[in-house]
């Protein structure tokens, strides 16, 4: 896998450490609750189901009207899924999405 030198320092490798030891839903809720706004929460949860859903075949306008992303959202994440560090694929494929 393939990641962005850029993102790679000590402080981000706590943090994803911290995540990993989150055992639950609920603790994830707790955490992020504490580390971000709920808007913040709200777009990478949107982004997620943008990534889900294109993965499936479906359309712009389908994608739009189901999560309310914007199509510049819409073609960020199609990048990602294309040309990206194979985060989305990952995590769908261990969530058994399409």
């Amino acid at each position: 896998m393939s990641i962005n030198e850029k993102l790679r320092c000590s402080q981000n490798d706590e943090l994803f450490t911290a995540i990993l030891t989150l055992e639950n839903t609920e603790e994830c809720y707790a955490f992020f609750e504490d580390i971000c706004t709920i808007n913040e929460l709200k777009a990478l949860s949107q982004r997620l189901q943008v990534a889900k859903m294109l993965r499936a075949g479906d359309s712009y306008e389908k994608i739009v009207e189901e999560t309310g992303a914007s199509t510049a959202t819409i073609s960020r994440v199609k990048r990602c899924l294309v040309y990206g560090a194979d985060g989305y694929t990952l995590a769908l494929d261990r969530l058994g999405a399409k």
